[in-house]
């Protein structure tokens, strides 16, 4: 299928590029991991401004109406990228923010710009014009609006889960992340707040494990692995909604191509 969308990763403005392993795993194990990692790692700065140590995130994906950016990854494409708006609270001064997360082989670059959530309607809609804005977030900002209108990409379904995040204790090399309680919304509009609409539970039946990190992969990383004797798998939050949506009847689109 022919898009005007470059397949190119390295398209746009890179902020930064890791490499990104996920697992599956049961709420048994994401405790003793915890405790694993300890010398380690340390709870990240907004962990620590929580009481229980989660901060919450909700992800407003946008997609063309056939699906194609869900597509690329169920496809197993290398080179492909999603669309999303992302929020950390409901409140009106907090920022959203417009990423653009890509993937090129192992390799995972996101590209982010903040705007206040009021002017994000008005912008998808094309009803605002770009923000005041640094350059490079300005530069990520046009990118994404580039990638919508050419794929006349529109809101899908939105994510919901409770994150708990570690980051080295030496440097910011690796960044290890639990994500608890996932749910999903099918919506057609830009309202990313963290309650208010109707969530539905993604039966993962477990805690998505995510292991980011640049540079060498370190040895305690290893051990860990084989000590838990974890497995990587695909977990892709967006995929997975999109799935139960189609496989419950709340979504609509092309559904044989998200049945695979």
């Amino acid at each position: 299928m022919g898009r005007d969308i470059p397949n190119n990763v390295s398209d746009g403005r890179i902020v930064g590029g890791r490499y990104e392993i996920k697992y599956l795993i049961s709420e048994s194990q994401a405790a003793a991991i915890a405790q694993f990692i300890r010398p380690y790692v340390r709870l990240d700065r907004y962990c620590q401004l929580q009481p229980g140590g989660f901060y919450p995130i909700v992800s407003l994906y946008l997609d063309s109406e056939d699906l194609y950016l869900c597509r690329q990854s169920l496809e197993g494409q290398k080179n492909r990228f999603k669309l999303r708006i992302r929020s950390y609270s409901d409140e009106r001064d907090y920022p959203c923010f417009f990423e653009i997360k890509r993937r090129t082989n192992m390799a995972i670059i996101k590209d982010r710009a903040r705007v206040l959530p009021e002017k994000g309607a008005q912008l998808i809609s094309g009803r605002l014009s770009l923000p005041q804005l640094n350059d490079s977030e300005r530069q990520s900002l046009e990118q994404f609006l580039f990638y919508m209108t050419s794929l006349n990409a529109k809101p899908i379904v939105k994510t919901r889960y409770w994150r708990r995040a570690f980051e080295s204790i030496l440097d910011n090399r690796v960044r290890i992340t639990l994500d608890h309680h996932l749910s999903y919304n099918v919506t057609s509009g830009f309202q990313i707040g963290l309650d208010g609409q109707v969530w539905h539970r993604l039966p993962l039946n477990g805690v998505v494990l995510e292991i980011k990190f640049t540079g060498c992969y370190p040895a305690w990383l290893g051990r860990m692995v084989k000590c838990f004797g974890l497995r990587q798998q695909s977990v892709s939050k967006y995929v997975y909604s999109i799935k139960r949506a189609c496989l419950l009847g709340l979504l609509r689109l092309h559904e044989t191509s998200v049945r695979r």
